[in-house]
């Protein structure tokens, strides 16, 4: 069992950047960042490899966005630079003990999520 906790989230204005963090029970697995706009299916972000030697981005985040983290410390962080309005959304961290993946359903453990909104 892994318990996972984000925090970070909050209010930035367009072309702004935001850094949000997830606490990990664990170090040893594959993570991921996943978002979930009102009304719309959760989505792929980014995720990583446990150690970090791959990282793997949606094309909408890709250039903007930066996935890594600290095993040491047992987090997952998501810096996201020149957020858009359409950045907005419940972002959520989860961790898979397979290898990491942009299919939801492959993460067996998941957060309670973080809201990020942007204005315009």
């Amino acid at each position: 069992q892994v318990q996972l906790v984000e925090s970070g989230g909050g209010l930035v204005q367009a072309g702004g950047s935001l850094r949000i963090s997830c606490a990990a029970s664990a170090a040893n697995f594959a993570m991921a960042w996943f978002r979930q706009a009102p009304e719309k299916e959760r989505e792929f972000v980014a995720d990583i490899t446990w150690a970090s030697f791959r990282t793997d981005y949606a094309d909408s985040v890709r250039g903007r966005f930066t996935i890594s983290r600290d095993n040491a410390a047992k987090m997952l962080y998501l810096q996201m630079n020149s957020l858009k309005p359409e950045d907005t959304a419940v972002y959520y961290c989860a961790a898979s003990r397979s290898g990491p993946s942009r299919i939801s359903t492959d993460y067996a453990y998941w957060g309670q999520g973080t809201q990020v909104t942007v204005s315009s």
